[in-house]
């Protein structure tokens, strides 16, 4: 049974009421500069002693084991069998980049491929609960599918607004899902359509629609404190020293770096990690580098971690860094791509880049020594390669050819590869 309390700011701490305007942030303290989320409250004394020991003890299993400390009850869940990804022990990379321990979060193993469900089963489960007929959502992709994904579990028609960018493959799958997916000209213009929707019909949002960027519905980034409880519950209740998150608007981080503090305000843990955002351009870390208060647009452009692209993030998100004494690390495209491919020469992972640009910050914060080699350190995968393969594609060489004999073959073997019979 969820302790549900209602919602406050994260920025003031005012609380607000749990109805439409609280899908743009709080409405104290919006200025034309910047918005603040809202974040779910709950009841934590009521919970302390119970929590998470009763849903251990149960035996349950996924996402909504965790639904105590979610805003909707289990009992009302849109699931797709979402969350117990697996934390899997990265000797191998370790070992060639000098790590004592590395674990990535293998996110890709979730229904549409990404931990984007984490939000939109918990995000689409409260739209259901209240009442909505139509979802939508502003997204390149990933989160686009997992909305379409829920909302068509939920019986509710979704509407996906994405951009003339996007690779195919996301927006096949965005459509695969029965979605309506329109592709509008720039980000900002996304944005505005997707609020005057959801005013003038009441569509419900379940990504961010404004500018300066909010995050999203913060029900939603609920779904992602279910890691940060599941890789607390992997290390039989310990934390990491660092999780890493690609970050844009901050979704993951703030979600994943709340559900830590819940552990430790509840006595589960007595400590919490250092939150890192890996980002391509680095609105925050420009603002942490310049003490800023709120973050400010940075100079940008294009990336293959397009999911994670942006110029400007969020208060939630800097608020994570500010809170967890974190940090945040920049990765170009040629850092990205080259960990992209690290990670699946030496554990046969395969992620997009957004996801790559984990461990391209993770390398990047290890050379400029702000990152301790020796630290326990969490890498959270958000999603699968297989989201847009164009990209690894366009850096690999061509398939050689050979005709039909196994000595043919082996020749083609050898000149190609330096390969052997024996597999030198």
């Amino acid at each position: 049974m969820t302790a549900f309390a209602g919602l406050r700011c994260i920025r003031c701490g005012r609380e607000f009421d749990d109805g439409p305007a609280s899908l743009a942030g709080c409405p104290a303290c919006a200025t034309e500069k910047s918005r603040s989320n809202g974040t779910c409250v709950y009841d934590y004394d009521a919970l302390k002693g119970r929590f998470p020991h009763e849903a251990v003890a149960a035996g349950q299993r996924g996402l909504w084991r965790w639904d105590a400390l979610l805003p909707v009850s289990r009992r009302a869940a849109v699931t797709l069998g979402e969350g117990d990804t697996p934390l899997l022990r990265c000797d191998g990379l370790a070992r060639a980049w000098g790590l004592k321990e590395l674990y990535v979060k293998d996110e890709t193993r979730n229904p549409t491929w990404s931990y984007k469900d984490r939000l939109c089963s918990v995000a689409i489960s409260v739209a259901r609960q209240k009442g909505a007929r139509v979802i939508v959502v502003s997204s390149t992709g990933n989160h686009g599918a997992a909305a379409a994904a829920y909302a068509a579990r939920a019986g509710l028609r979704c509407v996906v607004l994405t951009t003339v960018s996007v690779p195919t493959t996301m927006k096949t799958l965005m459509q695969s899902y029965g979605a309506a997916v329109v592709a509008l000209p720039t980000l900002e213009d996304r944005w505005a359509v997707m609020a005057q929707a959801a005013q003038r019909f009441g569509w419900f949002p379940v990504s961010n629609g404004f500018y300066p960027p909010v995050g999203s519905v913060p029900y939603g980034i609920e779904g992602y404190k279910t890691i940060a409880f599941e890789i607390a519950e992997q290390f039989d209740w310990q934390v990491p020293d660092f999780v890493i998150v690609p970050t844009a608007f901050g979704d993951g981080l703030y979600g994943t770096w709340k559900g830590f503090w819940e552990l430790r305000r509840l006595g589960v843990t007595q400590a919490a990690p250092r939150m890192v955002a890996a980002e391509p351009f680095g609105p925050l870390a420009a603002a942490l580098e310049r003490g800023l208060e709120e973050g400010e647009p940075v100079p940008g452009g294009q990336t293959v971690a397009f999911s994670i692209g942006g110029t400007h993030s969020t208060h939630q998100a800097l608020a994570a860094l500010k809170e967890s004494d974190g940090l945040a690390v920049t990765a170009d495209d040629d850092a990205i791509m080259w960990a992209q491919a690290e990670l699946a020469r030496h554990e046969g992972l395969y992620v997009e880049a957004s996801s790559a640009c984990a461990l391209a910050a993770l390398h990047n914060g290890l050379q400029a020594g702000r990152i301790d080699p020796g630290s326990r350190i969490v890498a959270v995968l958000t999603s699968s390669g297989l989201k847009d393969p164009a990209a690894t594609a366009r850096r690999l060489p061509p398939v050689p050819e050979s005709g039909p004999a196994l000595a043919q073959v082996m020749e083609v073997l050898r000149e190609t590869y330096g390969f052997d019979a024996e597999g030198a």
